[in-house]
């Protein structure tokens, strides 16, 4: 991975947005990324690499994150928008009942799951027509936060590799470290000031080999395992540690060999769990 440069970090999260909104696109999501910037400028310190992987606007990509804290969907929006590209997001459906969060996910265009549903594959219907749009997608691989005790990379879902497969759509890997502090736990609290953000972008995961197999289950388990330790090889080199040997399971509330299966390709992910 490319090293963080503090200078270039700075002079990229300070200065304005020249990012220019695609066509049809309604001015609420602009005025969101103003606010969202004035947030984080507000609370926190962010530290970004360059995001030179990251295909210009109007080519297909799927972004895959780690998630920590509700800080995330944020965090990383603002950073790949100041890179060039407005992100879609795939949410779970609870959110749009919710007010201003609900108007503002229908009015950016953002994808809800119907988790736990015969719907739930929509998703990705919509995902996919997104990316034939050339489009933005940013999808957490984990399902949600992660339950890790120490916040590493947990067992993946294969909805990303599915979309993936099926697409052809680049996967960019993009881990960060800091969210955590800022608003830590999983509530939502007030945040905490002063706290560092650090985010960095991988080079595409290689799936060409797998293309088109996205109703193949082994096809999905390896596209996946490549897709988590990219996500989790930037977060590795953020911390500046070595991940675990054994990879967090929610289905079992334990770590688990590395080699052991996701969870079953039926599942779609979403940007948040349900707590």
């Amino acid at each position: 991975m490319r090293a963080l440069s503090r200078a270039a970090a700075s002079d990229r999260s300070r200065a304005p947005l020249r990012t220019r909104t695609p066509a049809g696109e309604p001015a609420t999501y602009r005025h969101l990324a103003h606010v969202v910037r004035a947030a984080l400028r507000l609370f926190t310190r962010e530290e970004w690499d360059a995001a030179a992987q990251l295909p210009p606007a109007g080519h297909p990509v799927i972004v895959a994150a780690n998630h920590v804290s509700y800080v995330d969907v944020v965090a990383v929006g603002r950073y790949l928008i100041w890179s060039g590209r407005w992100p879609r997001y795939l949410g779970k459906a609870e959110l749009w009942k919710v007010f201003p969060i609900g108007w503002l996910g229908r009015r950016c265009r953002q994808i809800p799951v119907e988790r736990n549903s015969v719907r739930a594959k929509d998703a990705l219907v919509h995902a996919r027509a997104a990316l034939e749009r050339g489009e933005c997608i940013v999808i957490y691989p984990e399902g949600g936060r992660t339950h890790d005790p120490d916040l590493w990379p947990q067992q993946g879902r294969t909805g990303v590799a599915r979309l993936a497969l099926a697409t052809g759509a680049p996967v960019i890997p993009v881990g960060h470290w800091g969210t955590h502090r800022v608003m830590p736990g999983r509530t939502l609290t007030f945040p905490r000031p002063g706290q560092r953000i650090r985010i960095a972008m991988g080079d595409p995961v290689p799936l060409d080999d797998l293309a088109g197999r996205d109703e193949d289950a082994a096809a999905l388990r390896e596209a996946t395992t490549r897709i988590m330790d990219a996500v989790t090889t930037l977060v590795e080199q953020l911390r500046g540690e070595r991940r675990p040997g054994a990879v967090w399971d929610p289905r079992v509330g334990a770590r688990v060999p590395r080699t052991a299966p996701p969870t079953a390709p039926s599942d779609v992910d979403s940007d948040a769990d349900k707590g």
